[in-house]
């Protein structure tokens, strides 16, 4: 049956579901065999069957973040195995720089680009009415990071982060998740006793007060309120590597096996899950980490920052990272979180979220090559005739990038006419050359036929 979310959760209301169940979540509605409006819009975008993606969703796969207070006008995706390839960008003020037109106009490069997904990242100034602001400048899938706000919260009232307490926690979550916030980050596989090994804001939490993490504590009561709203859980990696001399050292496994089990328990509560990995990982690793994480947590979608093969190209690692990213999604990895030349600098402005966002564009389309190649080749193949035919003007449509493909072609006053050769090659561009060749024995074998 095809249902509009308007009629699933009218259906579900009036079926007598209590009061966190009557708004449904994309993965009960699959379970009971309805489609939802994002299905339709996803298998449109993915060119695959309803039936087929239903499936998927029904079984954690794939999943479609998509908090149902949020206007249908948002643009949705879906992610996981047997879909393209997504890509994120991260965007936010800092407790160093706050401003929020500049955040805005990421925001809009990030769509103009055709980012899949866009993540506030913000821990400075007010972050509630930033992220309200940020929604409504992006109209596509949106994640936070939840202990972010509590920590500003931290700062502002307390002076201090480690003063907050657990209902901080839990209430910057249900913060997120009213605002309308499609996925967010949960730290909820670091311990206690995890903990106790190394110190991160969450970790240091833990170990003044010495008591368990509180998303591991109240996990319960985070899904109540992720059902309730239809929120992902992007389980998130606390422990993942900051320099690949660390890379999956034995902490960062066991935080894996701790979101495995977590997983589980989401997907029996209806609740779609996407689970993050690193981070830094040396060349040789990459394909081995995506195996064994994927080998930990099942068949959900994996989620990966990079991951940078070097640790040594600041203002460059939007391409060391890429590199490691497109590795990672041959071998599997379902979405990517981008870097930008400003990583581990600075906020990146406006320019670095674009060479960011593109730089990933290419990385994921690479993966596609190898995961989905008859539906990712056409792309290469249409340019290729392009090219072959000296076609500009579709060369550069087809470009990842057509402004930056454009401004480059026309700068030595080349216009997009065709069969024109670029300043590269010039006269002996292989695609002038050969038809002259072709025209030349073709004449020949006429004049030697009236011989």
């Amino acid at each position: 049956m095809i249902f509009s979310n308007a009629d699933y959760f009218s259906l579900l209301f009036k079926s007598g579901y209590g009061v966190l169940e009557h708004m449904g979540t994309q993965m009960s509605a699959a379970r009971r065999g309805m489609i939802t409006d994002e299905m339709k819009q996803v298998a449109r975008d993915e060119d695959v069957s309803l039936d087929w993606l239903r499936s998927k969703i029904a079984s954690g796969s794939i999943i479609i973040p998509s908090n149902n207070v949020r206007p249908q006008k948002v643009h949705r995706v879906g992610i996981g195995k047997g879909l393209k390839t997504k890509v994120n960008v991260n965007i936010g003020t800092s407790t160093l720089k706050v401003d929020l037109n500049e955040e805005i106009e990421k925001a809009k490069v990030a769509v103009k680009h055709h980012s899949d997904t866009i993540m506030d990242l913000s821990d400075g100034g007010d972050v509630r009415a930033i992220r309200q602001a940020l929604l409504e400048a992006a109209p596509i899938t949106f994640g936070t990071v939840p202990i972010y706000e509590a920590y500003n919260y931290g700062v502002e009232k307390h002076k201090n982060p480690l003063d907050i307490t657990e209902d901080d926690f839990l209430n910057a979550f249900e913060n997120n998740a009213k605002d309308g916030v499609d996925y967010t980050t949960i730290h909820s596989g670091i311990s206690k006793e995890i903990a106790k090994r190394i110190l991160k804001i969450t970790a240091a939490w833990m170990l003044k007060y010495d008591k368990e993490n509180p998303y591991i504590t109240h996990y319960d009561y985070l899904m109540e309120i992720a059902k309730k709203y239809d929120v992902t859980f992007s389980l998130g990696d606390a422990l993942r590597p900051g320099s690949i001399l660390d890379s999956h050292d034995e902490l960062q496994v066991q935080e894996m096996i701790n979101i495995s089990r977590l997983t589980k328990q989401a997907h029996e509560k209806d609740i779609q899950v996407m689970v993050e990995g690193p981070g830094h990982v040396p060349l040789n690793e990459v394909a081995a980490n995506v195996r064994l994480a994927k080998s930990l947590i099942g068949d959900v979608p994996y989620y990966v920052l990079g991951p940078l093969v070097t640790d040594i190209a600041s203002g460059y690692d939007h391409i060391s990272s890429a590199i490691g990213a497109a590795i990672a999604a041959s071998e599997g990895v379902d979405l990517l979180c981008y870097l930008t030349p400003a990583e581990h600098l600075a906020l990146p402005n406006a320019e670095e979220v674009r060479a960011g966002l593109i730089a990933y564009r290419i990385a994921a389309h690479a993966g596609d090559l190898v995961k989905l190649r008859e539906k990712a080749i056409i792309w290469d193949m249409k340019m290729t005739e392009a090219r072959r035919t000296l076609d500009w003007e579709k060369q550069i449509a087809l470009s990842i990038d057509p402004e930056m493909a454009a401004k480059i072609h026309n700068r030595t006053g080349q216009r997009a006419g065709n069969n024109v050769p670029c300043t590269m090659c010039g006269g002996a561009c292989v695609y002038v050359m050969l038809p002259q060749q072709r025209k030349y024995v073709k004449e020949n074998e006429s004049l030697q036929q009236v011989e």
